[in-house]
């Protein structure tokens, strides 16, 4: 990354904040200014860290392995090809930012925070894990269930790339080659398009083009060893994923009950209570067929599940089974998937986006919404 002097960082940094996590308040305006700013401080050139004697192999490697996955990404997957992750910044902590995530108590509807650039989303982001814990108990205050969890890497949707784009992170850097592949595939989707406010579409869109991608870049780049190390843990991770679906639908169903409607409270607590008990002792029993280092990887997600945990994940599942369809509608040709995503992306509702998308693939979307609550305390920043 080219050096930057002080006033121009700030000002890159307090642009970043307007589309990473939004300026719902000044203190937090600041915090999102800085964050990013140390991570443009901590970064340089790829090869910089190459021709540093005092850099292990083992980093290197991982480095070297980046710069494959991203030539790979522009030339057979049709994404960006420009200054992102070909840098690199140790950031010295477990993740990027922490999101928190806030749903009431009897809804899986997350609750929204607006900003300039991105709309409404159902998260807000923090560069440092007590202020995101601080904010999580400002919403339980609130009566809403409330889910902090760390993000190795965000994008900056292109915006940054005349300073030397987004850098890879120590925060994933270390990723087995399958899941290294996929975040990157998975950030760079963002640079192809964006959709303001629409949380849902822009992450099942981006985690299609890491899924198809990921596949890709198995099959025709990694060797055996990474091949069957990915199939092991993906095997699980399409376990977890349909039986949180499962999960999803049966609180959907609670929600959306006779007594909800009726706000008999008491009768919907009991049945919520019997569906995640449904839901934890269904996990309990699927792990018992899962073996490797990662069989305990969502034990902690487990044990926090809650209408919050539960809404995020829709955000980043739902709608991926339409946007395989569509790819595969198209050809499996990379320019024409784009090209019918920006043109769904175009319309300017989301029950249009999902209607188009429906008529697209022929596939209908879950009850999983990402928007205000029906108390809405959203910030509605600058």
């Amino acid at each position: 990354m080219r050096p930057l002097r002080a006033p121009a960082l700030a000002v890159l940094a307090l642009a970043g904040a307007f589309f990473l996590s939004g300026c719902a308040d000044l203190g937090y305006y600041w915090q999102s200014a800085n964050g990013h700013l140390d991570i443009l401080r901590a970064a340089k050139p790829v090869p910089e860290w190459l021709a540093d004697p005092a850099v292990g192999a083992p980093l290197k490697a991982k480095l070297e392995l980046a710069q494959r996955i991203r030539r790979f990404a522009s030339s057979e997957l049709g994404l960006p090809d420009n200054a992102s992750y070909t840098s690199y910044a140790d950031l010295h902590r477990p993740a990027a930012v922490w999101n928190v995530v806030a749903a009431p108590p009897y809804s899986l509807t997350l609750k929204s925070w607006c900003f300039p650039v991105a709309g409404c989303v159902g998260y807000r982001g923090y560069y440092d894990e007590a202020a995101a814990k601080t904010e999580a108990e400002a919403q339980k205050t609130n009566g809403l269930e409330v889910a902090v969890y760390p993000v190795p890497a965000y994008s900056t949707l292109g915006w940054m790339n005349w300073a030397g784009g987004d850098p890879l992170l120590s925060t994933f850097i270390g990723y087995p080659e399958g899941e290294l592949a996929r975040l990157v595939f998975h950030e760079l989707a963002h640079q192809v398009l964006y959709v303001s406010g629409d949380t849902v579409f822009n992450e099942s869109y981006a985690t299609a083009v890491e899924r198809i991608g990921g596949a890709m870049w198995l099959q025709r780049e990694a060797g055996e060893a990474a091949r069957a190390e990915y199939a092991q843990f993906n095997a699980q991770r399409q376990d977890f994923r349909a039986l949180a679906l499962n999960t999803r639908r049966a609180l959907t169903q609670v929600y959306e009950s006779p007594e909800a409607k009726a706000k008999d409270w008491t009768k919907v607590e009991a049945q919520k209570q019997a569906a995640m008990a449904d839901f934890r002792e269904r996990y309990a029993a699927l792990k018992t067929g899962w073996t490797g280092p990662r069989q305990n990887a969502y034990d902690g997600w487990v044990a926090r599940a809650n209408n919050a945990a539960f809404g995020a994940q829709g955000a980043y599942d739902d709608l991926v089974p339409s946007f395989e369809a569509l790819f595969e509608r198209e050809g499996r040709d990379w320019p024409r998937f784009y090209t019918a995503v920006r043109r769904i992306a175009a319309l300017p509702t989301t029950e249009e986006r999902r209607s188009a998308l429906q008529a697209a693939t022929g596939i209908l979307h879950t009850h999983a919404r990402q928007g205000r609550t029906h108390d809405d305390n959203g910030d509605h920043g600058a």
